[in-house]
């Protein structure tokens, strides 16, 4: 990201036509980044000899808007990354998901219209959403202490209970069965299914 937004830098001074001002600017800040992208920086270089008429020469594509979409979409990404919020607004994120659920409701509406669902806590039917509709939000295992994370997820035992996986792992003795650690029912491992909070 950084070199893209000196080589855009750069294309705007030589675009004003102010050939010894990309000169020094090249020198400057884009010679650190010339064994990683030596290639994209000859290019550069190749601009300044064609800096009075940059959009008729064999490198008018770097001049190309698009680049400055591309540029804008990958540094607002970025920064969301680093401050942690969702690049998508929320709106957006809540509507996809209903939409991609609605088929699903609609047909066990039909299915089940004697049930009320006003009164219940959970949905009659389980709906699969794509992967950029699934949140972690924090966990802590209450046995372990850890928080979840991708290699550690939440795990739902079939009484109800949630733990992480690696703690899942580490109950069963001797046996394939583990009690609960909060209830006296017996489960297996492979009984357990990840969840997303």
């Amino acid at each position: 990201l950084e070199f893209k937004l000196h080589r855009m830098q750069f294309l705007c001074i030589l675009e004003g036509q102010k050939q010894q001002e990309a000169i020094q600017y090249a020198r400057k800040e884009l010679s650190r980044f010339a064994p990683r992208f030596s290639r994209e920086v000859q290019q550069l270089m190749g601009c300044v000899l064609y800096y009075k008429k940059l959009e008729s020469s064999p490198y008018w594509e770097l001049t190309s808007e698009s680049h400055w979409s591309e540029l804008a979409l990958e540094f607002s990404r970025d920064c969301c990354r680093t401050l942690g919020i969702a690049q998508e607004s929320p709106l957006h994120t809540v509507v996809g998901a209903g939409a991609t659920a609605l088929p699903t409701l609609l047909k066990a509406s039909r299915m089940s219209f004697a049930v009320d669902w006003s009164n219940s806590t959970q949905l009659p039917v389980e709906i699969e959403l794509d992967r950029k509709f699934q949140f972690h939000s924090i966990f802590v295992c209450p046995v372990s202490r850890d928080e979840s994370n991708s290699e550690n997820p939440p795990m739902i035992l079939p009484c109800g209970h949630v733990l992480c996986k690696n703690s899942i792992s580490r109950l069963p003795r001797g046996n394939s069965r583990f009690k609960c650690p909060y209830c006296p029912s017996e489960q297996q491992p492979a009984e357990c299914r990840e969840i997303t909070l």
